[in-house]
């Protein structure tokens, strides 16, 4: 090797030939440790090794499907993120307003499953790690839309966000389309209360979802209802739209009893007795339904056409004052101006209804029906016994009580 300016043989000093040599063996040493490139400390900044030792690629294996970059997908059943050789360690799913997919990683680190299922028309991404046996990470990610629905579903829900109702008021979905998968629809609904009580859903054919706890309930509680039904498939191509929290309290307790035989209400308001009112229940070719109800509408003033419910030609009343409906068969409980006094607490003469005494036009406070009326909410409870009828059946109104516990819940 020659090194340009420099003599290493010939003529000068003895200690300048050795320092001239010294100098020549260190440029030497230092070019051959920058050019040579494995060294430790060159192989830590580069990333392949770990703990001065040489660090292999990790073992495990990430799989996701769908593929990237599919289009189409079903919001149920085809998202599916494993690991094989290794466990996973963190996945996270997010549409593409960064909203986090609920999920769980399962079967000892080998799989990662949804909560629930994905919204329709959405953007998808998705980050995986998994580790091998020592400790390596190995990591994939992923983008995918869901399928975009050709119709949808909604459920109308009784009672309204943020209402005050009484004890017997049930958590009731009317949906606007039949419902053919209704256990898939059923998981998609959540309904929990404070204090926590056992709560079971209920069908009423394809279209209507009712739910309850065994008893009424508690006054004070606080009840949520989550529809989170955004990408659920009620039926064939028919996908659920909604995805919400809306929330109640349950009020005091007020339960009446109605006695047909007796002609009287006792109304106990938190097991009080509070008052009695004579009544008029259903004459005997009409009589009123036995059973619990729940009053579900109330009216000042309504208007009642026999022509509705069966009875055409036998009665039209614009003015009905203080009514409140217990069934949707046309069942109220309602002021009654048009019968003298004296028939309240001695004779049955309505076509079914709960007659109370009221004044025409309802402005008259001091009435029975009008006390009713100010003193009653949406979800009290209306008891009728000793009539000479059956009991009221539980999907005619939010009358879910008259079934059994037993079947509540049962499919149909």
């Amino acid at each position: 090797m020659i090194v340009w300016g420099i003599r290493t043989g010939g003529g000068g000093s003895p200690a300048l030939r050795s320092g001239l040599l010294a100098l020549l063996l260190g440029t030497l040493l230092m070019m051959v440790t920058a050019c040579g490139g494995d060294s430790a400390a060159d192989k830590a900044r580069t990333g392949t090794v770990s703990s001065g030792q040489d660090e292999e690629a990790s073992e495990a294996v990430v799989t996701i499907a769908p593929e990237n970059g599919a289009e189409g997908v079903a919001t149920s059943g085809a998202l599916k993120i494993t690991a094989v050789k290794g466990k996973l360690t963190s996945v996270r799913v997010k549409d593409s307003e960064g909203n986090e997919v609920a999920g769980e990683i399962v079967k000892g680190g080998a799989a990662w499953e949804p909560e629930r299922q994905l919204a329709t028309a959405t953007k998808y991404t998705v980050d995986a790690v998994a580790k091998d046996s020592e400790g390596r990470e190995s990591a994939k990610n992923s983008t995918f839309t869901t399928i975009v629905a050709k119709d949808s579903f909604i459920g109308y829900f009784t009672p309204e966000d943020g209402s005050t109702v009484g004890v017997g008021m049930p958590v009731s979905i009317n949906f606007n389309r039949a419902i053919a998968n209704r256990e898939a629809v059923a998981n998609g609904i959540e309904v929990t209360a404070e204090p926590k009580v056992e709560i079971k859903g209920h069908w009423f054919g394809n279209r209507r979802l009712d739910f309850r706890p065994k008893e009424y309930w508690k006054p004070g509680t606080k009840v949520t209802l989550s529809l989170k039904l955004n990408g659920v498939e009620g039926a064939s191509g028919v996908y659920g739209s909604q995805h919400k929290d809306v929330s109640f309290t349950i009020g005091r307790s007020q339960v009446s009893t109605v006695d047909a035989k007796k002609k009287t209400m006792v109304v106990q308001r938190d097991g009080k007795t509070v008052k009695t009112i004579p009544i008029t229940a259903g004459e005997p070719k009409s009589t009123t339904w036995n059973g619990k109800m729940v009053i579900s509408e109330k009216h000042k003033v309504t208007r009642m056409n026999g022509d509705t419910v069966g009875f055409g030609g036998e009665y039209d009343i614009e003015d009905v004052p203080h009514a409140m409906r217990l069934s949707t068969s046309g069942t109220f409980i309602h002021g009654n101006y048009w019968a003298g006094k004296a028939t309240f607490g001695s004779a049955n003469t309505s076509h079914g209804c709960v007659g109370l005494f009221d004044k025409r036009g309802g402005n008259d406070k001091s009435t029975p029906a009008a006390w009713f009326f100010k003193n009653s909410i949406l979800g009290d409870v209306v008891e009728v016994e000793n009539s000479q009828d059956k009991v009221i059946a539980p999907d005619n109104g939010l009358n879910v009580w008259n079934m059994d516990w037993s079947q509540w819940g049962a499919s149909q």
